[in-house]
Formats: C-alpha cells, sequence, structure tokens
C-alpha cells in the first residue's frame, strides 16, 4: 500500500519515519498566523496594560518553548535539537490582529515545518490566554507554513501567501 504518505507503513501502520540513512543538512522553516481581537484586547497589547504582564514578550517565549517540544505533543515528529528559533509579532490594527511569525532552523535529517507550525499555534494561544478576561471571542486564523529550505525536497516557498 504505498500512497505517497511516509508516516503508514505497507499495511497502514502509523510509524516514525527512519531518517537514518538522510544526510544532515541545513533546514529552515518560516510559519505565521494571526490573532483577530477586539479593540479593547488590540489597544491593552499595544499600551502594555494586560493585567497578565507582556502579553508578546510571554507569547515568545511560549513559542520558542513549544518549537523545542514538538516531538512531544505530535506523535511521529522526531527530537530535533533546533539551532534556532525566532518568533516575532506584527501589530496589524487595521484588521485588529496580531500576526505571529516563527523561524526556525536545525541542522538535522528531518526538517523544522512541525516546530514551526507549533510554535505560531502556541504563541497565538498564549495570546488568546492572556487576554482572555477582556474578550473571549478572539480568533486564531491563516495558520499556515510560508517557506522551508533544505533536505532532499529543496526550498518550497508557499504559493498561497501574499508578500506584498
Amino acid at each position: 500500500m504505498d500512497n505517497g504518505l511516509t508516516h503508514f507503513d505497507s499495511q497502514g501502520n502509523a510509524v516514525m519515519v527512519d531518517v537514518s540513512e538522510k544526510a544532515a543538512t541545513h533546514r529552515t522553516a518560516v510559519a505565521s498566523g494571526k490573532i483577530k481581537v477586539n479593540q479593547a484586547v488590540y489597544d491593552a497589547i499595544v499600551e502594555g496594560s494586560v493585567k497578565k504582564g507582556d502579553v508578546l514578550g510571554v507569547a515568545r517565549v511560549a513559542g520558542i518553548m513549544a518549537a523545542k517540544k514538538t516531538h512531544e505533543l505530535i506523535p511521529m515528529c522526531h527530537p530535533l535539537l533546533l539551532t534556532k528559533c525566532t518568533v516575532d509579532f506584527e501589530l496589524l490594527p487595521e484588521e485588529l490582529a496580531v500576526k505571529a511569525i516563527a523561524t526556525v532552523k536545525v541542522n538535522g535529517q528531518t526538517g523544522v515545518e512541525m516546530e514551526a507550525l507549533t510554535s505560531v499555534n502556541v504563541a497565538l494561544l498564549t495570546i488568546y490566554d492572556m487576554c482572555k478576561a477582556i474578550d473571549k471571542t478572539m480568533e486564531m486564523t491563516d495558520i499556515h507554513l510560508e517557506e522551508k529550505t533544505g533536505g532532499k525536497s529543496g526550498t518550497f516557498i508557499n504559493p498561497n501567501v501574499n508578500r506584498g
């Protein structure tokens, strides 16, 4: 049963991919996503007046920690020795949103797309957690891989991402 999916064996059982024969290469992944908020939450984040503290500072640390623990959350992910993880934020006043961008790097035998995506998700969840007393209707959206480099498949740039 060759369905092109690498996390299944010939009988359809879930397996961790054997990367032992793969060459270690420099790999990167960039993922992003947004959290839509109301005006009160947006203003509190910008002004630094959220009672729980520095929302974006805490979300940045949470996103980095999440990238490092991805293998503990996603069953078939390999534990990786990350060489870099950054989480940056863009304030989008016209959308009443905060965009999180995670960049993850590794020198290894498998990519870091899942680490970047996990990082973004947890950073956004942390913003939600810190601001839910103000607004429980916040919405996480547009979470996606923007690009990845390295490995056998080379560079991928998401054609659905608006780069303008």
